[in-house]
């Protein structure tokens, strides 16, 4: 059964080749949103079974789009996307409630083993 995928990405060539690679390896991409407010609405609207998330965007930022996630659905599968050197932020949706974290940039084998896991 593919997993169906919400990608939450402000950069759309990240947007667009986090979706390619998730594609060719089997995950169903539902929706791609390129802010929190978009992430919300499109989790309410997609029901995905995991989130990509990154964590710096402008309108909402991940932490916030998390944080709502969870009150709308506490078992959300959310796996948070970030740059080098936001350790602090990483920690924080840790205990937000994210299920993991990716630090960009990554290979495509290393998204598929966090992902798989979920």
């Amino acid at each position: 059964m593919m997993k169906k995928v919400l990608v939450v990405e402000d950069a759309s060539f990240m947007r667009l080749s986090l979706k390619t690679m998730l594609e060719k390896n089997g995950y169903e991409v539902v929706g791609l949103a390129e802010n929190g407010v978009q992430a919300i609405e499109m989790y309410k609207t997609l029901s995905p079974e995991i989130v990509t998330m990154d964590i710096t965007m402008p309108v909402m930022d991940g932490l916030e789009a998390l944080t709502e996630i969870l009150k709308f659905d506490p078992n959300a599968t959310v796996i948070m996307l970030s740059a080098m050197g936001q350790e602090i932020k990483i920690r924080e949706s840790i205990v937000i409630g994210a299920k993991s974290f990716i630090v960009k940039p990554f290979k495509e084998d290393y998204l598929l083993k966090t992902l798989s896991k979920f």
